[in-house]
């Protein structure tokens, strides 16, 4: 998962974003922490579909819709012409569209837009939220026509538990995975990495921001080595196996 590239979040999307229960991915979305590849893997290789739990050496541990709700913010209780223009067919692929047609169509929304305009532009900056952050695929420059559905009455978006949502999606990715002819994680695994920070303490950055909320943003800013991913996979193993 990565910053979504292109769109601006403009402040009149904002109670919008709030209706949607969104809002506070939004502002994560505008300083996410880089990715750590190996220590997410070395996780990973422990998940065991069977239970939808990682095994350790001391027992078996898992993501919970808490974790959910204090690392991203999200709500985990729930309850046509949308974007106002039409991607060429060329940007679609099967059932998604391109990021690259969001970005270009959508990067900023026009001074003095009306109302209706900027709800288009909020539709947009918000199914480019679901598609590349709480559910990315991994080709992770596709946004899927599947979240059309939702974003057309932005009034109703806050009644769905997305805290859910994504935390079912991130335990079918990782249990697709469990399966060794599938090699790409899917996902939103910033907040898998994240619940490694906040439940192992032993494996956090040091010299973050303790104290700032939603739990996630804690570890903004963090750029893990960029050295080679095979021998730092193994390190993360070892230090696992010692938990």
């Amino acid at each position: 998962m990565r910053r979504q590239q292109g769109i601006r979040l403009d402040e009149r999307y904002v109670p919008y974003l709030q209706m949607a229960g969104l809002y506070h991915l939004a502002r994560l979305n505008e300083r996410w922490f880089r990715l750590d590849e190996p220590i997410v893997s070395a996780f990973v290789e422990r998940w065991h579909p069977e239970t939808h739990t990682f095994h350790m050496s001391f027992g078996e541990c898992t993501i919970t819709l808490q974790d959910v709700a204090y690392q991203l913010e999200l709500p985990v209780d729930g309850r046509y012409e949308l974007l106002g223009v039409l991607p060429l067919a060329n940007q679609i692929q099967k059932f998604a569209v391109n990021c690259s047609w969001f970005q270009e169509t959508f990067e900023e929304c026009p001074e003095g837009a009306d109302e209706e305009t900027v709800r288009r532009y909020a539709r947009a900056y918000i199914m480019m939220l679901l598609g590349t952050q709480l559910f990315a695929d991994k080709s992770r420059n596709r946004i899927h026509i599947r979240w059309l559905p939702y974003v057309a009455r932005l009034e109703d978006m806050g009644g769905y538990s997305w805290g859910s949502a994504a935390l079912a999606w991130l335990y079918r990715c990782m249990c697709r995975v469990a399966n060794r002819h599938v090699v790409k994680l899917a996902g939103p695994l910033q907040l898998l990495q994240s619940w490694i920070f906040w439940r192992f303490p032993g494996f956090r950055p040091a010299g973050y921001d303790t104290f700032s909320w939603p739990l996630a943003s804690r570890w903004s800013g963090h750029n893990p080595s960029a050295s080679e991913k095979g021998p730092r996979v193994q390190m993360w193993r070892l230090r696992i196996d010692l938990l």
